[in-house]
């Protein structure tokens, strides 16, 4: 499909392309039911790329993709209780999604490098010499199924879905035409994916791990394909100016959900994260 073809040829100048973009915190509260979000605030102020934000399991710590002055992203962190941003990398490649592994020890994550090669890598939590996962194929983006598997997006021709053993090498492709959105759904041993079916159709489906099966849970909104999951099993993503939520389990019906965001003019809504307590949503919006 020429859609595919296109991304392509673009992917592997993701650092050239990038718009500039912030990532706004918000506060979360749950009532009734109900989902709403207040209390923005710009968590990079920073001009050019930040994105791709991700929480640390249990500690109050936001890890993002930021470019620097050379236009290379590294990794960066951000505390939420004493308003602390640090450097993880400052390298001469350029890193995206960081993730933390099941472990907690390391932040894994995309190395986009100089020769167009894109590896899945992880780096020490605090700092320090990275380690390369996957180096045979050009990975976009991953999420972990547990500490010894990985979900992939691969490129090539089509788009694939793959399942990665880092212990034995073992290799599976589940999927073609897939959307950059992986996650492990909580308290469920599955892991979802959007399908794009066509050009006008995008699916989220479940990965079921026991039995490796596969079931479309609902459609996406039109053309949009960052979410998240809650910790209930609900499913949050944003239409670019507004956020809905989805319970897979009674419907396909999208709600929009409460936004209070005060004097801040929040636009351009792309990628989404939450915390594991529910108290805290990353936004990303356009600069």
């Amino acid at each position: 499909m020429k859609l595919y073809a296109c991304v392509l040829i673009l992917l592997p100048m993701i650092s050239l392309g990038q718009t500039g973009s912030e990532i706004y915190l918000f506060d979360v509260k749950k009532e009734k039911g109900r989902f709403s979000i207040s209390s923005p605030v710009n968590i990079t102020n920073h001009p050019g790329y930040d994105n791709q934000p991700s929480f640390h399991s249990n500690k109050p710590v936001l890890y993002y993709s930021s470019f620097n002055e050379d236009g290379r992203s590294d990794i960066r962190s951000y505390n939420y209780q004493t308003g602390e941003t640090k450097d993880i990398t400052q390298t001469q490649e350029r890193e995206y999604s960081p993730t933390l592994t099941p472990d907690g020890k390391y932040l894994s994550c995309i190395i986009q490098r100089d020769n167009d090669a894109q590896d899945m890598g992880k780096y020490p939590v605090d700092g320090g010499e990275p380690v390369t996962l996957i180096d045979n194929l050009v990975v976009g983006y991953h999420a972990w199924v547990d500490h010894d598997n990985v979900l992939l997006f691969v490129l090539g021709e089509p788009l694939t879905l793959r399942w990665r053993n880092l212990s034995t090498g073992e290799e599976k492709i589940w999927s073609e035409n897939i959307g950059r959105s992986l996650h492990k759904i909580p308290k469920e041993n599955a892991m979802s994916f959007v399908h794009k079916i066509s050009d006008e159709v995008w699916m989220i489906n479940q990965l079921d791990i026991e039995t490796q099966e596969i079931r479309a849970l609902v459609p996406t909104l039109p053309g949009r394909e960052d979410l998240v999951w809650t910790q209930d099993g609900k499913i949050i993503m944003s239409d670019g100016e507004k956020l809905f939520i989805c319970n897979p389990k009674e419907g396909k019906q999208w709600t929009e959900i409460g936004m209070n965001t005060g004097n801040v003019s929040v636009h351009g809504i792309t990628r989404l994260a939450l915390s594991n307590d529910g108290k805290k949503m990353a936004v990303v919006v356009s600069e």
